[in-house]
């Protein structure tokens, strides 16, 4: 079972709005876990939540900015990964190709 906190004591400890919470579940930004009529958030969420809340408190983002952060970084990442994995198949290649047979 992964680690996890529920979502009162996330408003608690974050100082955040349930409402605000509610609303990055809705958007599907947050996935939270449902247990005896308690929901959860994992753990491994709480990095993407405290910056949704910094975005939101801090900068002042609204729902629909956040998500449109949120997902633009996502793509970054993915270019970054697949830039990646395309230098490591060319420095491959060319040691490939200096290779003596």
């Amino acid at each position: 079972m992964n680690e996890r906190i529920s979502i009162e004591e996330i408003i608690r400890l974050y100082k955040i709005d349930y409402s605000f919470l509610d609303q990055l579940i809705d958007s599907e930004l947050l996935h939270p876990e449902t247990e005896n009529s308690l929901r959860y958030i994992i753990y491994e969420e709480l990095p993407h939540l405290e910056r949704f809340a910094n975005w939101h408190y801090d900068l002042e983002v609204n729902l629909p900015g956040i998500e449109i952060i949120h997902k633009l970084l996502n793509q970054m990442e993915e270019l970054r990964n697949e830039n990646r994995k395309l230098l490591q198949n060319v420095t491959r290649f060319e040691t490939w190709e200096d290779a003596d047979f």
